[in-house]
């Protein structure tokens, strides 16, 4: 399976990248902290070995030994785990649940470094984020270009108009998400092209499209809202670099247009997945684009400065994204994070990660409704926009996805498709 290659080959390849990032870094570790520095180096650099050769030879999973404040969440789910009544009894790399240890690889590397100060803070994933946005430029300016240009006229528009932009920048946000550094391992993925001149032909890879239903749903919370009451979207992000621009590009345009009155960021609170975003990732890019030296990538920035300052854009994040837990126990785990999603109007989740915790990540039959898989995990109506990275999809139409995979056996784990899948709740 794609979990085992994963496994196998990919996390392997993850923990070397970041030991080899740390090496790299070593003089920047004495210049700003002395021997202290290269010491925690050393240190950090033989927990993440010891991790790696655990991963390889399959140990047992052990229990966290820090005293971070999720550590204890983190056992019970391994106690857990060594409960199930159908399970091996002792969870190990290669006989565990895929995105059980896959979550506890990123977990340990943030131990590594969380327990070797002063490179407590250090994101052994930053110069990845950042070279992906740099590589991605040319689509950045493409995509802030195409945007403020629209902006000018979005008075204007009718809403048939409308419903064309939203759909375009949903499928900007959706197709962002390819660019996805720990798909890759960590090698280039960055969006060299425009986003926008390749819509058209990529409709077909939609397998899913519930666009209609988003713009339905935003149109009629528009026409039903009080004085008192909001219109409020919550993005719970992916990928940093450009995946994280198109997402922004879609929450302006959620403003501008009037369909919503204010946007919800959702990020991790520790490095994840590689490219996952960060509040500092979040914060950098907007920075990046309001200093840079094209009109319409700086003028992008700025604005979106101002929606924070405003308090109209807000990022959050929180524990429990950085979890091991299907988002059907949020409730559960992390009651303040469900009851805060309730007060959205409409939840979308961003990548392939979201959509294997939005649905359990179990080998599914493809025909399973979306609603089904969700297992009760209805805070708000929930659209999920994610390009297929893992074994796992469910809503299709019956035949659908036998048809493909006879043509196209990788459809799963390729990228080339993606989903814009909608659950209106209870």
């Amino acid at each position: 399976s794609f979990a085992y290659f994963t496994i196998k080959d990919r996390l392997p390849q993850i923990l070397t990248r970041v030991i080899d990032t740390l090496h790299r870094h070593k003089n920047e570790f004495f210049e700003e902290h002395g021997e202290k520095g290269v010491e925690a180096e050393k240190r950090a650099i033989s927990f993440l070995s010891k991790l790696r050769n655990e991963l390889q030879t399959d140990k047992p999973v052990t229990p966290l030994e820090d005293e971070l404040p999720d550590a204890a969440l983190w056992n019970q789910y391994l106690d857990y785990q060594r409960n199930l009544p159908n399970g091996n009894g002792e969870p190990s790399w290669f006989q565990s649940p895929w995105l059980y240890v896959e979550c506890y690889m990123y977990r340990r590397i943030h131990a590594a470094l969380a327990q070797n100060p002063p490179i407590d803070n250090f994101d052994v994933f930053k110069e990845g984020k950042a070279q992906n946005f740099f590589e991605s430029q040319e689509a950045v300016i493409a995509l802030c270009t195409y945007f403020q240009e629209l902006l000018k006229n979005i008075k204007d528009l009718d809403e048939k108009q409308l419903q064309e932009e939203l759909f375009k920048l949903l499928q900007v946000s959706l197709w962002g998400n390819k660019c996805d550094l720990s798909f890759s391992a960590g090698e280039d993925s960055s969006q060299k092209s425009s986003p926008l001149q390749s819509l058209e032909n990529m409709v077909p890879y939609i397998l899913v499209n519930d666009m209609e239903k988003v713009w339905s749903l935003l149109v009629n919370a528009k026409k039903n809202r009080t004085e008192r009451s909001n219109v409020r979207v919550d993005i719970i992000l992916d990928n940093a670099g450009f995946e994280l621009v198109s997402d922004l590009v879609l929450a302006d345009f959620l403003l501008s247009s009037k369909l919503a009155d204010e946007v919800y960021f959702h990020g991790k609170s520790i490095p994840w997945y590689v490219s996952d975003t960060t509040k500092h990732d979040f914060n950098w890019t907007i920075k990046q684009l309001g200093s840079a030296n094209h009109m319409w990538m700086s003028r992008c920035g700025i604005n979106w400065e101002g929606n924070l300052k405003k308090g109209v854009w807000v990022f959050r994040d929180h524990m429990f994204w950085t979890l091991p837990h299907d988002f059907s126990s949020m409730s559960e785990v992390a009651p303040d994070l469900y009851a805060e999603l309730q007060k959205s109007n409409l939840l979308l989740f961003k990548g392939d990660l979201n959509y294997r915790k939005l649905t359990g990540d179990r080998k599914w039959e493809y025909s399973v409704p979306f609603h089904q898989a969700l297992n009760k995990f209805h805070p708000a109506p929930l659209c999920s926009l994610r390009t297929l990275k893992s074994d796992t999809q469910v809503g299709l139409k019956p035949g659908q996805g036998e048809q493909i995979q006879a043509s196209d056996p990788e459809w799963m784990v390729s990228g080339k498709y993606g989903v814009v899948q909608f659950d209106a709740g209870l």
